[in-house]
């Protein structure tokens, strides 16, 4: 390739689980560290970087139609710089780089932290990739979590209206080798990020107006360290201690895997207010043979087990699942497992997809693959399970009273939009309006109302006391 110069504005598009939303917060820390600026919306940026997920069917054949586009009827002087990172280009980064002249540089998921030095030797032609898998030096090289420009450290109350939610993913990598997931080999083994960094984290996340920070990890209940008096905790340790962050008024975690799950983290959900009643437990299957050739290491009486603590601790907590249909040799005996435990469950939502065979895994050579036309049919039914459930789950929910974190504004006049303590999507009407200047509702803001009307996919609220409902300002 030839020199380029250094490029001045940079988008960054992240695709795939909050893990990678994450990183691409962090990357785009490191090139404003760096002196770029984001792109305004609506222009071409000097650089783009596409932080890909690895996990859905095609996902590799929807990047290079991606840097397509970013190049289509353009001369390389006219072009962005592009970057490829994320677990695409962990698993397919010589590929990536043989198929796509265009591509400056690729860079893994655990190798972020080097993008300021590989821009320098794109800007000299150099193509440059890297995916070495030093998860902890990756941290320890991040900026300081930044605060918003124009701000200083007392700023805290303006910057609740701006970051009302943050994620912090303090656990990365997989040591469970399910059959059908790429995760071990893109990410990387289990690792836990120390206890005072995390807290340092979430500390600068709160001074930026996050109230609502969610733990991210591949195995996030996987997490371990050692306390500020080095003393061995697991999550909920974790948990107990971000809880006593003054102005961070939720915690919420993902994604559990069920067999590390501990008592511990159980009777955190009885006794830290913090902690929002809502779980999301992937199972995959209802069949306890399609477990055993997935890997999934817990059986479905051990899961159901464990949901009935759960909600012998916490009554009202909400449960979400993972389900995976058509995996190969899945019966329809099997399936109807499934059903039964959708059906037993009751889950208040639910993520489910068809199998997809990713290169390398085991799953992919198994025999008795199930044929694409199976598999739709079989989701169909499924997902018409999943929102039985969940229509009856909001259902339930009118007539409560409960906090709404507030997010942002609606579409319409007046209407705000935030989250229950179920993560349920809650819309109302500020009948004060005016905004901050107004004296009304203002992002950042905790407002109690009463679920009065419910959707599919959202629940209606009412400010209760109207404009005078604002409990946290």
């Amino acid at each position: 390739m030839k020199p380029q110069d250094p490029p001045k504005t940079y988008r960054v598009k992240s695709f795939g689980c909050q893990m990678n939303v994450y990183d691409g917060e962090r990357m785009g820390e490191l090139l404003d560290a760096r002196g770029l600026t984001p792109a305004a919306d609506g222009e071409d940026a000097d650089l783009v970087v596409l932080n890909t997920c690895h996990i859905r069917e095609k996902a590799a054949e929807k990047i290079y139609s991606d840097i397509g586009r970013l190049t289509k009827g353009k001369t390389q002087a006219k072009a962005p710089m592009i970057a490829v990172a994320g677990c695409v280009a962990q698993a397919e980064g010589e590929e990536i780089m043989k198929r796509a002249p265009a591509v400056s540089m690729v860079v893994g998921p655990q190798a972020y932290h080097r993008l300021p030095e590989m821009l320098d030797r794109a800007a000299k032609g150099e193509r440059a990739t890297d995916t070495d898998m030093p998860a902890i030096a990756k941290f320890d090289s991040l900026p300081e979590r930044r605060l918003p420009s124009g701000e200083g450290e007392g700023g805290a109350g303006a910057r609740r209206n701006r970051f009302p939610t943050a994620f912090l993913t303090v656990q990365e990598g997989c040591d469970k080798f399910c059959t059908y997931c790429v995760v071990p080999y893109t990410r990387g083994a289990e690792i836990s990020r120390p206890f005072a960094d995390l807290v340092h984290e979430a500390r600068r996340l709160v001074e930026r107006g996050a109230r609502e920070i969610t733990l991210l990890g591949q195995n996030v209940n996987a997490w371990a360290g050692a306390d500020a008096k080095g003393h061995t905790i697991g999550l909920d340790g974790l948990i107990r201690g971000l809880a006593k962050l003054p102005e961070l008024l939720r915690i919420r975690y993902t994604t559990s895997h069920p067999n590390d799950f501990t008592e511990g983290l159980v009777r955190c959900h009885a006794e830290v207010e913090k902690l929002m009643p809502y779980l999301h437990l992937p199972v995959q299957s209802g069949s306890d043979r399609v477990l055993k050739a997935m890997n999934r290491q817990h059986t479905t009486a051990g899961y159901l087990r464990l949901l009935e603590q759960m909600r012998a601790a916490r009554p009202d907590i909400a449960l979400s699942g993972d389900f995976i249909v058509g995996f190969p040799g899945e019966t329809e005996a099997e399936f109807e497992a499934t059903l039964s435990l959708v059906d037993e469950v009751g889950y208040a939502q639910a993520y489910s997809f068809k199998y997809s065979p990713r290169p390398g895994t085991p799953a992919a050579a198994m025999d008795r693959q199930i044929a694409p036309e199976v598999m739709d049919e079989r989701l169909q039914r499924l997902q018409a399970r999943i929102n039985r459930d969940q229509i009856a789950f909001n259902a339930a929910s009118v007539g409560k009273v409960c906090d709404v974190l507030v997010e942002r504004r609606g579409k319409f006049a007046g209407q705000w939009l935030g989250k229950s303590p179920w993560l349920q999507s809650v819309w109302f009407v500020d009948e004060a309006g005016g905004g901050l200047d107004g004296g009304g509702v203002a992002i950042g803001d905790m407002v109690r109302a009463r679920m009065v009307e419910a959707g599919g996919n959202s629940v209606r609220g009412e400010l209760i006391g109207a404009g005078e409902a604002v409990t946290v300002r």
